[in-house]
């Protein structure tokens, strides 16, 4: 397999494809500009993936859930993840930050008050009374510019079409 340029393609000479790492400061705020992400979490014998709803409080994530398998998966003791991400319209510059760590229920009065008061709302109907809060262990972000899909390559760019007549 060849990494060289196939003749026509447009390989990128300079950075604008280029992905930026993220700091720590600008990870927490694209995950405050944003309030959904996809929470990855374990059961069973096999990954799972939920959409949730979310709120970042004081360095941490806080979600609410129904009794069911999320809530189980999430706070099951095992290290659960959560991606979210954005692009900007305009300028085409995407961005994806992930959140791995531990989640928790959070049972102390007061602070399942100082939670409400977050006015976390989720967006499927339904009693979700249960409210989980995700502390970190790592934070990492990255931004880059969405390519046209001209640009793209894959193995079979290098494969001979006469396998294929």
């Amino acid at each position: 397999m060849s990494t060289e340029s196939s003749p026509g393609r447009h390989e990128p000479k300079d950075q604008t494809h280029a992905v930026e790492d993220l700091d720590h400061h600008e990870c927490w705020r694209l995950l405050r500009s944003v309030s959904v992400g996809r929470l990855a979490v374990w059961v069973d014998d096999h990954p799972d993936i939920f959409p949730i709803n979310y709120k970042v409080d004081h360095g941490t994530l806080v979600f609410r859930t129904a009794e069911g398998t999320k809530l189980q998966a999430a706070t099951g003791g095992t290290p659960v993840a959560l991606e979210a991400d954005g692009i900007n319209a305009d300028t085409g510059v995407a961005w994806s930050v992930v959140i791995k760590g531990q989640a928790a229920p959070v049972q102390n009065p007061q602070e399942v008050m100082d939670t409400v008061g977050l006015l976390l709302f989720p967006w499927q109907a339904g009693k979700k009374e249960h409210f989980v809060r995700i502390t970190p262990e790592t934070v990492t972000g990255r931004r880059f510019k969405v390519v046209p899909p001209q640009t793209w390559w894959t193995p079979l760019d290098d494969a001979t079409r006469s396998g294929l007549e």
